[in-house]
């Protein structure tokens, strides 16, 4: 019998409320929790996404080394064009320019409050580089 019966990914952000609505927008997930501290959501495939209030949170400066990429999220997805469409209208930014269709196969963006994450079409099919 496993002892860890689930796995929830946890974001430090100074407004958990805002970034719940963000993800929850992105990922077309529903609020499964919440108190002062922090909002919890789930999408239909079970994928748990919390996060949690930390008032001193400082977004990471990735890809600059100092207070680099700590963690980032990533999500697989049909469209990457539409996607993107979708992350700039909800408040997101795009940090790595590319055309996913070439040899680039990943997308990177920062969510509301600095978050790195990429969108990725299919499976890779290379080792990353670097």
């Amino acid at each position: 019998m496993a002892l860890v019966t689930a796995g929830v990914v946890v974001l430090d952000c100074a407004e958990p409320e805002k970034l719940a609505e963000f993800y929850k927008e992105l990922l077309a997930a529903e609020e499964v929790d919440a108190n002062a501290n922090r909002v919890e959501i789930r999408t239909a495939d079970g994928f748990r996404l919390a996060l949690r209030r930390d008032v001193n949170a400082t977004p990471p400066s990735w890809p600059r080394p100092e207070n680099s990429l700590q963690v980032h999220l990533e999500f697989v997805v049909d469209d990457p064009d539409a996607v993107e469409r979708r992350i700039v209208s909800l408040g997101g930014r795009p940090m790595e320019a590319g055309d996913a269709s070439g040899p680039m196969e990943e997308r990177g963006y920062a969510d509301p409050a600095g978050h790195s994450f990429t969108v990725r079409r299919g499976a890779p099919t290379a080792p990353k580089q670097g």
